[in-house]
């Protein structure tokens, strides 16, 4: 049988603990065969259904919620972005190819304070200005110039990228390592991981 959705029960809650690395529909079609399972234990209780350990697209976010709920008429919690991404939650490093992302477009710039996140690939049709900051699952490009904060493959994927016209930030972020950027960057700069380190791509 397969195991890529773990089951554990809490005094408050029942758990679906996902392996970030598989596909969606994976996870799905496994779902499908325990769920019916789980209907049993929901004879003689009402507590809630956290999906934890991967970050899914709203679209499939939407597919495994309808799902319980026929099946079990339960209520259904996910993780957010901020629980999942970032360096304090990037437990091991994999690699996804980037090209093909869901992608979330921000058609202004990222001023001091704010912060976007989002489990696909983020581009922003602007610039991203100190004390802001990007954190991304895959892919950030940046159409104008970086000066704050961005963190790509914030889920653990070294495949993810890093690319701006220009680029004034003092570090940068991709999967589980950081770059401390010294010097002013050439025009349309792409950042990825060679060697285990953040290096500059040729372009």
């Amino acid at each position: 049988m397969l195991n890529n959705v773990r089951i554990k029960q809490t005094t408050k809650e029942i758990i679906l603990s996902v392996n970030m690395q598989t596909e969606s529909q994976q996870i799905i079609q496994e779902l499908e065969e325990k769920l019916p399972k789980l209907k049993e234990f929901y004879q003689n209780s009402n507590v809630p259904m956290r999906v934890t350990g991967k970050l899914f697209t709203e679209a499939d976010r939407k597919i495994i919620e309808k799902m319980i709920i026929e099946e079990i008429k339960v209520e259904v919690k996910f993780d957010e972005p901020s629980d999942l991404l970032g360096l304090h939650a990037i437990k091991k490093t994999f690699e996804i190819d980037t090209e093909i992302s869901e992608t979330k477009y921000i058609y202004n710039s990222i001023r001091s304070g704010m912060k976007e996140e989002f489990v696909g690939s983020i581009v922003i049709c602007g610039d991203v200005h100190s004390g802001a900051e990007i954190v991304a699952g895959g892919n950030i490009i940046i159409l104008g110039t970086l000066r704050g904060v961005v963190h790509s493959g914030a889920n653990g994927n070294n495949k993810a990228i890093i690319a701006a016209n220009t680029i004034e930030a003092t570090q940068i972020r991709i999967s589980n390592l950081v770059k401390e950027v010294t010097e002013k960057e050439e025009r349309c700069p792409i950042f990825g991981i060679k060697n285990d380190a953040i290096e500059l791509l040729e372009n």
